[in-house]
């Protein structure tokens, strides 16, 4: 392939992909390949930020000074924990998405060098999508009815090259307190079945046996087990997971916090509990309140230790436009 046909078989590909995310909005599919339900909200109705009109970072407006200071108060140890998977051309990722990694020597062809101490070094070049391994979804990655976070119509901000409006670009460093709920433990398993369904009570059965609390601008993580699937059985681990329900992603929102995490690729209970649409806790989450969610978070090490509350940051990729980004969160104890 020469170097002008590249680019436009990228764009063509590109192309297509818009064309199939349309065509997926307007028949959703849950993972099993079954018809999803009706949304829960018939009007599906997405409010004006309660940050204002303008605004394009959501729950990211939680995080104060103050907050980073209360958080790095939790530092007792000095422990810290990668939260990041490593991600290559293997890794279990949702539906059409891939990964592919490849390294050059731009230039070196024969065994070419540079200058009189022979110079030379490798170069990447990657091809697939973003939302591979752990990840982090901004607010312009999920809507209802293709209006997105602070009632964002797709035909006003989305391009080809990149959403003009609601870019992780825009939004800033989430450095906060960081709460681990052990749902592995609390079900009394290694990897918690899927289907299974957090609620409300659920989670404040745990927060409670735990000791701590959820407070406003709480990055909140869930470990289920399930991320231990990946590379094992990865059928299984695409085809369904463990997750929290609607009415835990409106008790979380009601919480305040900036954002949601697990150890599964999609935040919430596969197939979809009795009566709920698809994703649709996410939609709550991200389109209707603007909180962040981390997929994919390796948390089997903090749960291990019994750290239930730390520093969390992450400083994400400020890639121009994306709605998502591989990331490596990091967990300080």
């Amino acid at each position: 392939m020469n170097t002008v046909t590249r680019p436009l078989l990228g764009m063509a590909l590109s192309a297509l992909s818009v064309v199939a995310c349309v065509q997926a909005s307007a028949a959703p599919k849950s993972p099993s390949g079954t018809a999803a339900l009706s949304a829960a909200d018939p009007k599906s109705a997405v409010p004006v930020s309660k940050w204002g009109a303008d605004d394009e970072i959501g729950a990211a407006n939680e995080l104060k000074p103050a907050l980073v200071v209360a958080a790095t108060k939790l530092v007792k140890t000095g422990k810290t924990y990668q939260l990041g998977m490593e991600v290559n051309k293997s890794t279990p990722a949702f539906r059409h998405r891939n990964f592919r990694l490849i390294t050059t020597n731009p230039g070196q062809e024969g065994g070419k060098t540079e200058g009189p101490n022979k110079f030379t070094y490798n170069d990447e070049h990657f091809e697939g999508w973003l939302g591979v391994g752990t990840q982090l979804n901004g607010l312009g990655h999920i809507g209802i009815d293709s209006t997105y976070y602070n009632a964002n119509r797709a035909r006003d901000f989305v391009d080809i090259e990149g959403v003009k409006k609601l870019g992780l670009e825009k939004t800033p460093p989430i450095v906060t307190r960081g709460v681990l709920l052990d749902m592995a433990a609390y079900y009394g398993t290694d990897v918690v079945k899927e289907g299974t369904a957090f609620s409300p009570s659920d989670i404040e059965t745990v927060l409670k046996k735990e000791n701590v609390t959820i407070q406003p601008g709480d990055v909140v993580i869930f470990h289920t087990g399930w991320l231990d699937l990946a590379g094992k059985d990865n059928a299984r681990f695409l085809a369904g997971e463990p997750g929290i329900n609607r009415a835990a992603a409106q008790y979380l929102a009601e919480k305040r916090v900036v954002a949601v995490g697990a150890d599964n690729w999609a935040l919430e209970a596969v197939p979809f509990e009795k009566g709920a649409g698809t994703f649709e806790g996410n939609q709550t989450l991200i389109t209707k309140n603007g909180i962040y969610v981390l997929e994919n978070l390796v948390t089997k090490d903090l749960a291990h230790d019994k750290v239930y509350e730390f520093l969390f940051v992450l400083g994400h990729p400020r890639y121009t436009g994306t709605t998502q980004s591989i990331i490596n969160p990091v967990a300080i104890h």
